[in-house]
């Protein structure tokens, strides 16, 4: 029998990966979702528990299996890999998740070579450039998860401090998912006016020092992942939202702009790492990336994640 479409299949079945099959079930994209994790009775208890919820949602068939049961999948979504722990930066969680992309990698691309692969593994900008060079697959069909959730971090703190609808900031945090993020101030708006421009009409125009308040909220952002796994293990509810975002781009085939992890060269001078700028995100995996006209403070820090960035993909042996 033909597998029901578009087919969506999860590698890694912890918190992450779970919270995103939740969500995806709940948005109706996708037809058929298979779990894979290698505690097989986890992935079938999960698969179970979801599928009860099925006359509340819109049809979707949920299963576990193994990597042959991945065949035809549009999306593979790679969520396995060793936990980060408290204290624990994502940088040093590299050299173990290398290893596992090494015997993963070459499993996905064996049962399902046509499917689009979403790495969200941390650290995921390493992680996709490992996936992209293990894989063999063209860099437009690797993505991260990048910086799509910082992103929402980033808007959801401004709608707050502003009073404004989070659906009408646009800003970004871009470069690595990690300590060397920075946020593109230059680009952030609010309803079509630069940020700095609407600071006047904010109802804080008279007791907010502008500088001071912008640097608050982007170190809430950067610093936010660990203050959540301190206070309670693991962030996954945010990421689970944030990768339900990328899906849709990719199985409406939205041409959507979004800051997820993409191959990097001749941009800014940066070439050949992983990291988070603008991309064109749609069936075909990263259409184009927006070549964004940064400042000069913000094309350092992003020649300087890059650099990060490099420096551990060399220190890893790929």
């Amino acid at each position: 029998m033909a597998e029901l479409k578009p087919k969506v299949s999860i590698i890694g079945c912890g918190n992450v990966g779970i919270r995103y099959a939740y969500s995806l079930m709940i948005s109706g994209l996708a037809r058929r979702i298979m779990l894979v994790d290698r505690n097989m009775k986890r992935a079938e208890g999960e698969a179970m528990d979801l599928s009860h919820g099925a006359p509340y949602t819109a049809p979707v068939e949920i299963a576990a299996g193994d990597y042959p049961d991945i065949k035809d999948s549009d999306l593979v979504v790679i969520t396995a890999g060793k936990k980060q722990l408290p204290g624990q930066t994502r940088i040093d969680l590299v050299k173990d998740n290398v290893e596992v992309f090494k015997s993963l990698i070459p499993e996905v691309v064996k049962n399902a070579p046509d499917a689009l692969l979403l790495i969200v593994s941390n650290p995921v900008d390493i992680l996709a450039y490992a996936a992209q060079k293990i894989s063999g697959k063209p860099a437009n069909k690797v993505i991260g998860s990048g910086t799509v959730l910082d992103s929402a971090r980033l808007r959801y703190l401004i709608s707050k401090h502003c009073g404004i609808d989070p659906h009408n900031v646009h800003a970004y945090v871009l470069g690595e998912h990690g300590d060397t993020e920075f946020p593109a101030w230059s680009k952030s708006m609010i309803g079509g006016m630069a940020l700095d421009q609407y600071c006047p009409f904010c109802k804080r125009s008279k007791t907010c020092n502008h500088e001071q308040e912008l640097n608050g909220l982007f170190t809430e952002v950067r610093d936010s992942a660990y203050k959540i796994i301190e206070k309670k293990g693991e962030t996954s509810y945010g990421i689970g939202l944030a990768l339900t975002r990328i899906t849709r781009a990719i199985l409406r085939d939205e041409n959507a702009v979004l800051p997820v992890s993409s191959l990097i060269n001749d941009y800014f001078g940066v070439n050949d790492v992983y990291l988070s700028m603008p991309a064109i995100v749609n069936g075909s995996g990263v259409r184009e990336l927006l070549k964004l006209d940064l400042n000069e403070a913000e094309q350092k820090a992003m020649k300087s994640s890059a650099d990060t960035l490099k420096a551990v993909i060399a220190q890893s042996g790929l």
